[in-house]
């Protein structure tokens, strides 16, 4: 999981949005701080060009290994196409009957709400520990499409008070939302789940008035027990 914020990336201005919400993949490139080797290898392998050069590998290495066979493979670019689609949709991509096969539809549909009924109770932590107390705060949790490889989440905070933006979040903030996935409930899961529904993003909102003020109460006791 790749929490959003200003202060969690490189580019921050890959952040800004005029739309709720603001979705990542296939449209900007993030540059995570801190990320391990992992998280790079899987962010480069998002991106479609150079899945397409490793799709054509078969094709590219004749051609440098003798340049007589340069020209009849460059002659052959509907091969070429035929190749990356069976590997985009094929093999990186499920099926209809392989999204089926994945699991029953209300075990997905049980993900998802386990999920959402997560993000809500979350949201009202980070409400209550910011004061927020008007406005409607959003966690979206967008995933890859590709199947068959380690899952890729981004998860931010997102709010239309006073415009559309990407929540900044505090190192107390991160650390509440460390707790949307555990062995219960995994991004694999999620992900699972989500490829089964033909979806990717989950947008769950709060209105934070209807944060309780016992939430707020135990949000202002950690705070004093932090500064103690």
């Amino acid at each position: 999981m790749i929490l959003l914020s200003p202060d969690t990336v490189v580019n921050a201005a890959a952040l800004e949005t005029r739309s709720l919400p603001k979705k990542i993949i296939g449209r900007v490139q993030i540059l995570p701080r801190g990320a391990g080797f992992g998280t790079w290898l899987r962010l480069i392998f998002e991106m479609q060009f150079l899945r397409y050069l490793i799709a054509l590998l078969p094709f590219l290495v004749p051609i440098l290994v003798s340049r007589d066979l340069a020209l009849p493979i460059t002659q052959a670019p509907l091969a070429m196409v035929l190749v990356i689609g069976v590997v985009e949709m094929k093999v990186l991509r499920l099926s209809d009957r392989g999204r089926a096969r994945l699991m029953p539809e209300e075990e997905a549909d049980r993900i998802l709400d386990a999920f959402n009924f997560r993000a809500k109770a979350l949201l009202r932590r980070v409400a209550a520990r910011r004061g927020i107390a008007e406005g409607e705060l959003r966690l979206v949790a967008e995933q890859s499409e590709l199947a068959r490889v380690p899952p890729l989440t981004f998860v931010s905070v997102q709010s239309a008070t006073p415009e559309p933006h990407v929540v900044p979040l505090a190192a107390e903030d991160r650390q509440i939302l460390t707790e949307l996935f555990d062995e219960t409930l995994s991004e694999k899961d999620l992900h699972r789940a989500q490829q089964r529904k033909e979806q990717s993003i989950q947008d769950v909102g709060i209105e934070a008035t209807g944060v309780s003020a016992h939430t707020r109460l135990s949000a202002w006791m950690d705070a004093q027990a932090v500064e103690a």
